[in-house]
């Protein structure tokens, strides 16, 4: 009966499920490790952003709708540690309306994959996305600029950090193009003759 019980305890798969096990113990201590050793890390980024330019800004259907663009000057490698894959960067427009107390529009955004790339000089970079506001609120708005980063880690938790510009442009009281019709949406798109 003894040796029955022995045999079951030095088994290959008892061996190999403890091999295993320990593996798998000390790879989760050493990420554990790399995760506290990132809270260490202390990043010191400066970023510049202003508006080059309202190239358009118009009423389409209810709504006001601006076309921007943007001068970038933010040295992000400051963020990247040996434990970071790649930053995802997003400039966003905020403003208050009477309607809504709180408006954040993502204007542009970029991803950054390596130390190299994280200075970004951009002299004229236009939005990638329209600031559009659900109604008439852009008209004479003030509107504030904020620079975000999300830190995409190889292990470990998210992170993130912002600048904000307040009161970095005005928009026009009037609209410089006559308003707009709303276009409807169907997905077939006629040529232009």
């Amino acid at each position: 009966r003894r040796s029955h019980a022995r045999a079951e305890m030095h088994s290959y798969s008892v061996r190999v499920n403890n091999v295993l096990s320990f593996a798998v113990s000390v790879w989760m201590v050493l990420c554990a490790m790399a995760t506290a050793s990132d809270f260490f890390h202390k990043a010191d980024p400066v970023v510049s952003v202003k508006l080059a330019k309202v190239e358009r800004f118009l009423r389409v259907g209810r709504n006001d709708e601006a076309h921007l663009a943007f001068e970038i000057d933010a040295d992000l490698t400051s963020v990247f540690s040996w434990n970071t894959k790649q930053l995802f960067v997003w400039l966003a427009a905020e403003y208050a309306t009477p309607k809504y107390v709180e408006s954040s529009v993502s204007v542009w955004d970029r991803i950054v994959e390596s130390k190299e790339e994280a200075h970004l000089v951009l002299p004229f970079v236009r939005n990638k996305y329209k600031l559009v506001d659900n109604g008439a609120g852009l008209r004479g708005n003030v509107v504030n600029l904020t620079m975000g980063w999300q830190i995409m880690p190889r292990v470990g938790l998210l992170r993130k950090g912002n600048v904000t510009f307040p009161a970095a442009f005005t928009l026009p009281e009037e609209y410089p193009e006559p308003p707009q019709p709303q276009q409807r949406r169907t997905g077939v798109y006629a040529h232009p003759r």
